[in-house]
């Protein structure tokens, strides 16, 4: 199985613009932004950690149900140290421990200006990536990555309704910070086992990482309104089960900093979904930099 595993993995350039991946990033996209308002709404009543464990936990179960479905479900768990090792380090970074600077972020910033500052992390990536997997940085990716923070830029300096302080960038810095260690690490450890079996041990992981923090959730969630209940479901089934999944389908097949690089598409994203949900209306401001954030992810994605 390793033979073939590897096989897959050793030319990700002649997969990295195929449709499969580019869906399966799209809606890792438009899952992932929506996961930034979701958080703001909950974090009214779920502390940070508290939080995390009950949206890996519901991760978790989600994915056990189509694991234990398939026929090799334990044969697909790999045994080998080094595997396990990779998925147990991007579970503790990337799924627990993100998450929890994140959702701690959200309580100094708001969501639109949180997801701005964490895309810090696909520049992160694409050096390290360099780096550590020889993965050329093109000049297309290069100028796609500078038009997207451009985009970013215009969004930020456009938008004056936000509460910004230092507590909540350097939350946001952390956060980006370990999303792209994360991705780092995921990148070989996909090598080794599929998709669904990397994102199911990682919930597990990082719901076992979390656990010290259950009597918290359970003393919240007896005070806790309906809504946010329904926050913590959601942000567990779909921006972490479904999203994680089809961004590791979709990293299995793509260069690490080009696929990171779509992510860039998540300020523009959560601006519309602010708008249609929240019914904040974005300024001309935000819109044009959305734009500009899309025609870099564009460019950055062409062979």
């Amino acid at each position: 199985m390793s033979i073939e595993v590897r096989q897959t993995i050793t030319a990700p350039t002649r997969a990295a613009t195929d449709l499969p991946s580019a869906a399966a990033a799209s809606v890792a996209v438009v899952l992932w932004a929506s996961a930034f308002v979701a958080i703001r709404d909950a974090g009214s009543s779920l502390s940070p950690a508290p939080m995390a464990l009950l949206r890996l936990a519901v991760a978790a179960v989600a994915l056990s149900v189509p694991m234990l479905a398939r026929r090799d479900s334990l044969r697909a768990i790999p045994r080998a140290r080094t595997p396990l090792l990779l998925i147990t380090t991007y579970a503790v970074l990337w799924l627990a421990g993100y998450t929890v600077a994140l959702n701690t972020a959200e309580r100094h910033i708001d969501a639109g200006t949180a997801a701005l500052l964490v895309n810090l992390a696909p520049l992160l990536v694409a050096f390290g990536a360099a780096i550590l997997f020889k993965e050329r940085l093109t000049r297309g990716l290069v100028l796609g990555a500078l038009i997207s923070l451009a985009g970013v830029a215009i969004i930020a300096g456009g938008s004056g309704s936000g509460h910004l302080d230092l507590v909540g960038v350097l939350l946001c810095v952390l956060a980006a910070v370990l999303y792209a260690a994360g991705v780092l690490v995921q990148k070989p450890a996909l090598r080794y086992t599929d998709p669904l079996t990397a994102i199911w041990l990682g919930c597990v992981i990082g719901t076992i990482a979390l656990l010290p923090w259950a009597p918290q959730l359970i003393t919240e969630l007896s005070t806790a309104p309906t809504h946010t209940l329904a926050d913590a479901l959601y942000l567990g089934l779909f921006p972490t089960a479904l999203g994680f999944t089809a961004w590791s389908y979709a990293l299995r097949r793509t260069d690490a900093a080009r696929l990171t690089a779509t992510t860039y598409a998540v300020p523009a994203v959560s601006t519309l979904l602010s708008w249609l949900l929240l019914a904040e209306i974005p300024t001309p401001w935000a819109l044009l930099g959305g734009a500009v954030c899309l025609l870099g992810v564009a460019i950055s994605r062409r062979r």
